[in-house]
């Protein structure tokens, strides 16, 4: 029999610009007692990470341009967040009234381009995704390590919707410590077929398994730990998992 288990703890405190994140990890697993052992995942929800990076606009400072201002009036939402969207994107992938969809500056297709009006603190304030945030999942690993002696994998999650499914599920969008995605090609079924192209986005799979004890509102849990996950070791990022647009037949 496998297992894996799931901790999402509580008490996490209100983060805010300059905080360290990697400092209110440890706390938060030395607080409940949680001492992290080798091959364990903590996954971290961005919303976090990116207000303690400062990953926030004021909209009430941001002044929209005309692409924002012609943006707005076809998807009836506000200029000076069409005007942050079209700063954090590459490209506007499709829109329609009420929806923007954006490849993000990251890779990332999404919503919004990731930006996002709950828990930004009310008011104007919206939240963008961090900067990098491969390298907020290193600091966090290091420091982790730093403090138990303990090597982890650690995912950066938000949710996203998908194209062709309803619904929201948790997706990786920054990871250290763990290959995101796992090969099966050259495997044998149990009636000796050989995979020839099956591969695996772990990263998403853990992401979306700690977003069900994350929440999505006032749960205030933005910290899981994941243990016995069949993870391998590895640096590739995040950016493993975005689909090359020369093998996107969708773009």
């Amino acid at each position: 029999m496998e297992t894996m288990a799931v901790h999402a703890f509580d008490g996490f405190p209100d983060v805010r610009s300059g905080d360290s994140i990697p400092d209110l990890v440890v706390t938060c697993l030395r607080d409940h007692g949680f001492l992290p052992v080798d091959g364990d995942v903590l996954v971290i929800a961005h919303k976090v990470v990116s207000k303690a990076e400062g990953a926030m606009r004021n909209l009430a400072t941001v002044r929209p341009g005309e692409e924002a201002r012609a943006l707005a009036e076809e998807t009836d939402k506000d200029p000076r967040l069409c005007q942050v969207i079209l700063e954090q994107s590459r490209r506007i992938v499709r829109h329609r009234r009420g929806l923007i969809i954006a490849e993000q500056r990251l890779g990332f297709v999404c919503a919004n381009a990731g930006i996002d009006h709950s828990n930004a603190g009310g008011g104007d304030w919206v939240v963008t995704l961090p900067d990098d945030p491969d390298r907020s999942a290193r600091a966090v690993r290091d420091a982790v390590h730093a403090a138990f002696g303990a090597s982890v994998g650690v995912i950066i999650n938000d949710s996203h919707g998908r194209a062709w499914r309803e619904g929201a599920i948790g997706c990786c969008i920054g990871c250290a410590g763990i290959a995101p995605i796992h090969s099966h090609i050259g495997q044998v079924d149990r009636h000796g077929y050989v995979l020839r192209t099956s591969t695996e986005a772990v990263a998403d799979e853990l992401a979306s398994a700690a977003t069900l004890l994350q929440g999505q509102s006032a749960e205030g849990r933005p910290l899981a730990l994941i243990r016995g996950a069949p993870v391998e070791p590895g640096e590739a990022g995040a950016g493993a998992i975005v689909r090359p647009a020369e093998k996107d037949l969708f773009r």
